[in-house]
């Protein structure tokens, strides 16, 4: 199936190379696409390379020798070509947020497998699975930033597509062969549709694990600990991990230390310590005179909703062991709590929520109205579901 001897991938760094490219793409049928950023290495991360393939070719794209990408729009948009990724949320994420692009015309193999009930969902899972061969993963963190990218490097980008047309083929086969082709497609449109990271409403000191173990006074201290890693992680050009992480941010604000000494003691590093130490300090002096910041946690559920959830959770699980897949498979979370919110009576009010979704709304739209209507048992405070809204 796959040559011993690979031409070698073309690389596109210029105008009209890219020029080119975009019209050789524009007449495929579907194609294979990757990128690679350098998210490790800098505090705004970019995408640094575009991988695609095509029948007999690989091309890698330097968008950081370019400055116009604007010949691939067209291709990412057309609703005729397909673009085939693995777990495409990232690589999306990216060309839209660098560039613009808007997509599609999907094709996710990660998803495709996630479908089919397997639980390695991995590229170099899937490729060894389908064709045997085990791809080397070792530049999966590299700095792509850096160039000239290494002989190995470029192998490692073409390798990350250069399979994926196959691949799709041989999941689509099983896909329809187990009568789930619907269901992948419907996750196909939504992941072109849902653009993808709207952005997190919460503040960054909201999306640290543990801070809603803290106290408001501990959590102001974190909110003014995080505000200084933000400056210091860009002045320096480095990712906010790399100059101090999530959890010594945590235990900083926890212990509230107002001598060096009693900083060290954090687990922070003598490096660290020499190096942000009094600002640190400062930091959490200020947190502790600050007005108290306040939680944008989600208004405190119903007593009604969280029993919808809990009834429409414990179907969805029931109905994916049956067809052995995970729950979210059978229905995406964002789609199940938005049926509890809204508590649909009609067939025609749960068309509205799953518009997107038509084939499972054919397919479960009964079991999910069924559902909502049953009555509750004593240990489910005995009342009914929606008699219980008045």
């Amino acid at each position: 199936m796959f040559e011993l001897a690979l031409p070698t991938p073309i690389w596109i760094n210029t105008s009209a190379g890219l020029k080119r490219l975009a019209d050789k793409l524009e007449q495929q049928p579907r194609i294979a696409v990757d990128t690679e950023a350098n998210s490790l290495y800098v505090y705004r991360e970019r995408v640094c390379l575009i991988q695609f393939s095509v029948p007999g070719a690989d091309f890698l794209v330097d968008p950081l020798a370019l400055a116009d990408l604007s010949p691939l729009e067209k291709i990412f948009s057309s609703p005729r070509i397909e673009k085939i990724f693995h777990a495409a949320d990232y690589d999306l994420y990216g060309l839209n947020h660098d560039f613009g692009f808007t997509f599609a015309n999907l094709y996710d193999t990660m998803i495709a497998a996630h479908t089919l009930g397997y639980t390695a969902l991995g590229l170099n899972a899937l490729v060894l699975r389908y064709f045997g061969i085990e791809l080397d993963k070792h530049y999966q963190k590299a700095n792509w930033g850096e160039r000239p990218l290494s002989p190995e490097q470029i192998d490692y980008a073409r390798f990350d597509t250069h399979y994926l047309l196959a691949l799709r083929d041989r999941l689509d086969e099983d896909l329809r062969e187990q009568d789930r082709w619907q269901l992948a497609h419907e996750d196909f449109v939504r992941c072109a549709h849902v653009l993808l990271h709207n952005g997190d409403p919460r503040e960054r000191w909201e999306r640290i694990n543990g801070h809603l173990d803290l106290d408001a006074r501990q959590r102001t201290i974190l909110h003014e600990l995080c505000l200084f890693r933000e400056r210091m992680a860009e002045k320096l050009d480095h990712p906010l991990f790399k100059v101090i992480s999530d959890a010594l941010l945590l235990e900083i604000a926890r212990r509230a230390p107002a001598t060096l000494e009693e900083l060290a003691e954090t687990g922070l590093s003598e490096r660290q310590t020499q190096r942000f130490g009094r600002a640190l300090l400062e930091s959490v002096h200020r947190g502790q005179t600050a007005q108290l910041v306040r939680l944008t946690a989600p208004e405190k559920a119903s007593e009604a909703f969280i029993l919808r959830l809990k009834r429409l959770k414990a179907w969805r699980k029931e109905t994916a062991l049956a067809l052995e897949v995970e729950s979210d498979v059978i229905l995406p979370r964002t789609t199940l709590q938005a049926i509890a919110v809204e508590n649909p009576h009609t067939p025609a009010a749960l068309a509205k929520i799953m518009a997107e979704a038509p084939w499972r709304l054919e397919k479960y739209g009964a079991e999910i109205l069924k559902t909502l209507s049953m009555r509750y048992t004593e240990s489910e405070q005995s009342f009914e579901l929606r008699g219980a809204e008045k």
